[in-house]
């Protein structure tokens, strides 16, 4: 198998934007913001450390190995991952505390003559005797709101907020888990139907050439005539469009399997365990009450509890939203000085303030509304859920119930009948019991039956990893 493609276009990118930065010139003043600049943007993780390196399958791929491997590097759950990593960030910018502000000032008292002069007199200078300055200088601190905003409880909802989608986010990873899995689940019974189809395939086939060799035989020693002759070729013919197909079938089977696994490269030939199609019926299916797996359901499935989630943070936004009624207050220091020593103009001070907008236009009724509406969609989306809940464990108990049934009768009627059958025709065709035609029709059906026996465990298994998906949860010992 090959690694990495021989090219990365994200990397490309960012080396050509690299080396057009260097290119630029920058005044004095911005070379340092843009060096800043080019820190944050390429400082940040490389594409070789975000997507993950190319699948290589092994040459006996067994079905744990396929689900490992989808659980580590299937691009589709990694995307997931980025969304739960983006909740996260969400719920470090909802617990964060604003940062202090600090501001300093320089002024001076222009032009430098003392306005409190006698009126009529000509401006006298604001030192008449020199040794004061008119320099001012300020400094001054707020809280930014950062008091108000952890006493009011905001930032407090603000972090319900976040967590609560956080959850959902990684609530909606495994579901996003749950549903590939069955998807890799079932296209690894196919594959493991198309081996065991492409070996009953050529078992057929060699069966057919030795018969048509005995037949060649027979027409040699007069015992056929030709007419014989051209349906036993015709049978080894169809047999041989059997192989090609399954071959086909196979490779189809395998390709499905590998994307859904993340392979970017070549398809080795490899094989599965087909025992995993030997028909067993899981010790929590042996009796399928669909009112037992749909609390199952209701207690393990993803989908179901991220939309709990995602409504309890509707509902803590619109507490959030109300509690945004009440105004930021920010607190402020501030300490100003003109001049120096005793001749200063004016003396040291310290000043204290407090400032808030009043909420007299605007209370936050678009907000509030908007976290209101949020919240019911949330409530309507959850009860659907539910309802959908509902409707996929009694589809999947159904089509379970189906599959379960047609190999039982396969496997005690069906198949053990259209083998007794072809032997006993064979054996009357070789006494002379039997007519060709009779024979041919047996061996047909004998094929049939067993090309859909394998179809039936493969939708067995599928119906099983159907019903796992519907509950939530794995049920195959």
């Amino acid at each position: 198998m090959h690694g990495a493609l021989p090219w990365n276009p994200g990397a490309q990118l960012a080396k050509r934007a690299k080396a057009q930065m260097t290119t630029f010139r920058l005044p004095r003043v911005a070379i340092g913001a843009a060096m800043v600049a080019a820190t944050l943007v390429f400082a940040g993780p490389s594409d070789a450390d975000v997507v993950p390196q190319a699948v290589e399958l092994p040459q006996q791929l067994s079905m744990d190995q396929a689900v490992q491997i989808l659980r580590t590097k299937s691009l589709d759950l990694l995307i997931a991952e980025a969304s739960v990593r983006n909740a996260e960030g969400d719920v470090g910018v909802a617990g964060a505390v604003p940062n202090p502000s600090i501001n300093l000032g320089y002024g001076r008292v222009l032009p430098p003559y003392n306005p409190n002069a006698v009126a009529g007199n000509p401006p006298q200078p604001l030192c008449p005797g020199g040794g004061c300055s008119a320099n001012q200088w300020t400094a001054g601190i707020s809280d930014s709101a950062a008091i108000e905003d952890s006493l009011s409880g905001k930032r407090s909802l603000r972090l319900k907020v976040a967590r609560a989608a956080l959850a959902a986010a990684k609530l909606s990873r495994n579901d996003a888990l749950r549903t590939i899995e069955f998807q890799v689940k079932s296209a690894y019974a196919q594959v493991a139907q198309a081996q065991r189809a492409l070996t009953f395939a050529k078992d057929t086939q060699a069966t057919n050439v030795k018969t048509l060799e005995l037949f060649q035989t027979r027409l040699r020693s007069g015992a056929i005539n030709e007419g014989d002759l051209a349906r036993i070729q015709t049978q080894k013919l169809e047999a041989d469009q059997a192989v090609d197909q399954a071959v086909q079938g196979l490779r189809q089977a395998r390709v499905a399997l590998a994307f859904l696994l993340g392979v970017r490269g070549p398809i080795p030939d490899y094989s599965v365990d087909d025992h995993i199609l030997d028909f067993v019926v899981p010790e929590q299916l042996r009796s399928a009450d669909e009112d037992r797996l749909l609390r199952l359901a209701f207690d393990h499935r993803p989908d179901l509890l991220a939309q709990g989630y995602q409504r309890a943070s509707a509902e803590a936004a619109i507490a959030l939203a109300k509690r945004l009624r009440f105004p930021d207050i920010t607190l402020g220091a501030q300490y100003t000085q003109t001049g120096v020593d005793q001749n200063a103009i004016q003396p040291p001070t310290i000043s204290f303030s407090i400032s808030a907008p009043i909420p007299i236009f605007y209370q936050q009724q678009g907000e509030i509304r908007k976290a209101e509406a949020n919240y019911d969609t949330q409530s309507i989306q959850q009860t659907k859920t539910t309802a959908q809940v509902v409707s996929d464990v009694g589809s999947a108990v159904a089509g379970y119930d189906t599959a379960r049934a047609l190999v039982e009768r396969m496997e005690k009627q069906l198949k053990p009948a259209a083998e007794r059958a072809f032997s006993i025709t064979r054996l009357q065709y070789d006494k002379g019991a039997a007519t060709l035609m009779d024979f041919l029709d047996a061996q047909r059906t004998y094929i049939a039956t067993n090309v859909e026996y394998l179809q039936d465990l493969a939708n067995y298994w599928t119906a099983v990893y159907q019903v796992e998906e519907a509950v939530g949860m794995e049920l195959r010992p």
